[in-house]
């Protein structure tokens, strides 16, 4: 098995944390960290699909049930995780709840389940997981963004208020523990052919012209590009990238 020595992409020894990682993009991510030679730990709410994910997964994979929004729950979370599983030196805030709806039909409930589970459920497990990293130096946090964290989409104020909210933890996060050696990033995927894409334009034809009609590249991205992306920014091929915003998305977040 490659070394980072020889091979910086290898992410050999590290034991990855990716939470919403039973399934989408957060498996995507899994996949390609196991691929890479990492050991990855899924969080989520649904034991049946962790399950399977890790099946698939195989040896180099774990899971642990864990409702990210339930913050009051998070105290001493890193003990929970690192006894059974060993140190976490990546962690993937990925978890998210989508919600379509106006802005002016959008109550303050679902607004603050949206920013709950995205916002604050990501900074409570950063915030217990952090402390390890510190004492031994060495980390990656990257939060998955959306291209609403970029360009203006309707119906979805919620979640772009969310997606939003986490590029500015990103960029404050990197600020406090970045001289730490954590690095902390954001991966900024655009329209990718997972079964949540498939669904958003079932019967649809019209609205997906139009979105390949503005992403440069004319296609949908494939889950595995987006892993692939969380494997480099997490790898030592990026050891002095932190505090930035890498869209994935064909170009649709400058495209015209």
């Amino acid at each position: 098995m490659e070394s980072t020595k020889t091979n910086p992409f290898s992410l050999t020894g590290e034991i990855a944390l990716v939470t919403g990682g039973g399934s989408g993009l957060g498996l995507a991510m899994a996949r390609s960290i196991v691929a890479a030679g990492g050991r990855v730990v899924l969080l989520g709410r649904r034991e049946a699909l962790l399950r399977d994910a890790t099946a698939d997964l195989g040896q180099n994979s774990s899971y642990l049930v864990h409702d990210v929004a339930k913050t009051s729950v998070t105290p001493g979370f890193a003990d929970l995780v690192e006894a059974p599983f060993g140190p976490i030196s990546i962690l993937i805030n990925n978890a998210g709840i989508h919600l379509k709806k106006p802005a002016l039909a959008t109550t303050e409930d679902e607004f603050q389940l949206v920013l709950a589970t995205h916002v604050l459920g990501a900074h409570a497990l950063t915030r217990e997981l952090v402390p390890p990293m510190i004492a031994r130096n060495r980390g990656s946090i990257l939060f998955v963004a959306s291209m609403t964290s970029l360009i203006g989409l309707p119906g979805v104020v919620a979640y772009s208020a969310a997606k939003s909210a986490l590029l500015g933890m990103v960029r404050s996060l990197a600020t406090e523990l970045s001289a730490s050696g954590i690095r902390v990033n954001a991966i900024a995927p655009g329209w990718i052919n997972s079964p949540m894409m498939r669904e958003a334009l079932a019967d649809d034809p019209v609205r997906e012209g139009k979105i390949l009609s503005r992403t440069p590249m004319r296609r949908f991205g494939d889950p595995s590009e987006i892993g692939s992306v969380a494997v480099f920014l997490s790898s030592p091929a990026a050891s002095f990238v932190t505090g930035v915003c890498l869209p994935v998305d064909g170009g649709a977040s400058i495209g015209f």
